[in-house]
């Protein structure tokens, strides 16, 4: 098959290593793959297995884009392109028009958040073929605005194979040194871009009421601030300093191999106000993590009780409790630890996903117009 995914986010995070997995996985399947990008993406690089040829450079700066329609339209018609799936809200309608223009085309979008769809919305994908929810809360979501039998959920999924070859104990002293912490010292950490939804606010309240009772526990903060103003980022950093933790906070902008850094957790956490999903939580399942998330959509979906704590939004005292409840049993961390790696190979294989994206594709191309 052929087919146009189209992703106009100038930023590198979840849905967009999903994004980048999805084209890599049906490349390695015989599929010939072409991307729609944003000209000022900060993160065509990964898509480095692709042909230069197959890359498509359009504005795509809101979802009103008739003239990046055209031009994806024209695309699609030059490379015989089948299938054209969307990845953002802003990239929809332009996919949707493109398809109307080069009517051979079919359109296929995946919701990754959330977030409503607008009710125009209903009308103005009047030609969709199939809407891809990332889970049951998003295909929920998505009835709202979809017949149910244009909804289909498949599951994000990652590489679990690759967890299966790491060196845990080298890779967990490796960053333990590279970053001065000590080999005996708790580390709890947390993974997803700066930004009050991601909760990393509780976090840092919670962090306050562990170290007030280990005075050896440090924490580590991944994620970057992409706001013009990076003003969260500057308010966390307030807030650590008030509390007297700065000697005892490391702060990463971006790990592009997350493995080390897992490693070296004793817990991970997820803060999350809201997640559709949840890639970071899923990783760290694969890693074999002990962990405490917020009882997120996305984080009910991918673990269960045997496999993570899960406690209420926006309560970084009881996040607190359950994150020191781990950190004073060993066994406790393994047992939940190995339970989420299991369930993470059973569930979430990055295989099972492309297959059933793959299935989809055909369904829709076999269906009667």
């Amino acid at each position: 098959m052929r087919i146009l995914q189209i992703n106009s986010a100038k930023n590198f995070g979840g849905g967009e290593k999903h994004f980048v997995d999805l084209c890599r996985g049906l490349t390695a399947r015989g599929h010939d793959i072409f991307a729609a990008l944003r000209r000022t993406n900060a993160w065509e690089t990964r898509l480095d297995f692709l042909p230069p040829e197959n890359i498509l450079h359009v504005s795509l700066k809101n979802s009103f884009g008739v003239l990046s329609a055209q031009k994806i339209a024209k695309f699609v018609g030059e490379k015989n392109i089948e299938i054209i799936h969307a990845h953002a809200a802003r990239d929809y309608i332009p996919a949707s028009l493109a398809c109307r223009i080069e009517k051979t085309a079919k359109f296929v979008l995946t919701r990754h958040v959330l977030f409503p769809l607008k009710p125009f919305n209903r009308f103005a994908l009047g030609n969709l073929s199939k809407a891809i929810a990332v889970s049951s809360a998003v295909e929920i979501e998505l009835q709202k605005t979809f017949p149910r039998e244009k909804i289909a959920v498949v599951p994000n999924g990652i590489d679990i194979e690759k967890w299966s070859n790491v060196e845990t104990e080298k890779l967990r002293r490796e960053f333990r040194f590279e970053h001065n912490i000590s080999f005996d010292a708790f580390l709890i950490g947390t993974i997803g871009e700066l930004k009050l939804l991601k909760g990393q606010r509780d976090f840092v309240l919670a962090a306050q009421k562990i170290a007030q009772k280990l005075p050896d526990a440090h924490f580590v903060i991944v994620g970057k601030d992409n706001s013009a103003r990076q003003s969260f980022r500057r308010e966390l950093k307030r807030l650590v300093k008030v509390f007297d933790l700065e000697k005892r906070f490391l702060w990463l902008d971006w790990v592009e191999e997350t493995a080390p850094l897992l490693s070296a957790l004793d817990v991970f956490v997820s803060a999350s106000h809201s997640e559709s999903f949840g890639l970071a939580i899923l990783e760290a399942m694969a890693a074999g993590c002990a962990m405490v998330c917020t009882e997120t959509e996305g984080a009910k979906e991918l673990l269960d009780s045997s496999s993570g704590k899960l406690v209420p939004v926006k309560e970084p005292v009881k996040l607190a409790e359950a994150i020191g409840e781990l950190l004073e049993s060993e066994k406790s961390r393994e047992e939940f630890g190995k339970n989420a790696q299991k369930r993470a190979m059973e569930k979430f294989g990055l295989d099972k996903m492309i297959y059933r994206t793959e299935e989809i594709y055909k369904e829709v191309l076999e269906a009667k117009n």
